[in-house]
């Protein structure tokens, strides 16, 4: 199972309310609402991955997250989900802050700028980097804000916002001991779960 899945398993209660940002074609949202009998609605911009999150029988509004969640009342929401979408937003900070207000704890995924891997591509081929991580070239990646596990932390105090937990893995979502105690430099993909 993957690793997003079973940490929600653990850190999302059954029967909770659940908004996911950016919710793809819906696999998490329908996982939760089988297993955990969640409520929960998905934001997508894509058209097909709308398509396929009614397929799934997932809520699904169409909206740019860059747009912010104004249409959500603060509390709607026990947990709000955002994977892989952090650094494509426009203004990341305003978008945490309206995760907090709307949701009790935020769970956040995000590709770290600071792995080895990426600094030794631009250290040694002197250009930006294509990975698993970040698949795109520079100049038609929808990643605006990269941040590294150290950016992402001082946003986080800046915000007032307290961190619950953290995890650094791999592309295949596998951690290790490196990755524990080095995230910054061994984690490929940060994993946060936040709250005020």
């Amino acid at each position: 199972m993957r690793l997003d899945l079973r940490l929600a398993e653990r850190w999302i209660k059954p029967q909770s309310r659940v908004l996911d940002l950016g919710c793809g074609d819906g696999e998490l949202l329908a996982h939760l609402r089988d297993k955990f009998d969640t409520k929960g609605y998905g934001l997508e911009i894509d058209e097909e991955k709308i398509n396929d999150c009614v397929a799934r029988g997932v809520n699904v509004i169409q909206q740019n997250l860059n747009k912010g969640l104004s249409n959500f009342g603060d509390n709607s929401f026990d947990s709000v989900i955002m994977t892989q979408a952090l650094q494509a937003v426009e203004k990341p900070d305003q978008l945490l802050n309206d995760m907090l207000r709307v949701g009790k704890q935020a769970i956040i995924t995000f590709p770290n700028f600071a792995h080895w891997k990426t600094r030794s591509y631009l250290f040694f081929k002197g250009q930006m980097p294509v990975s698993e991580a970040l698949p795109y070239s520079w100049y038609d990646t929808p990643n605006i804000h990269l941040c590294t596990f150290r950016d992402f932390e001082a946003l986080c105090h800046k915000l007032d916002i307290k961190i619950l937990n953290r995890l650094a893995v791999d592309d295949d979502q596998q951690g290790s001991f490196l990755m524990k105690y080095l995230p910054n430099l061994m984690g490929e993909v940060a994993i946060y779960r936040v709250s005020r």
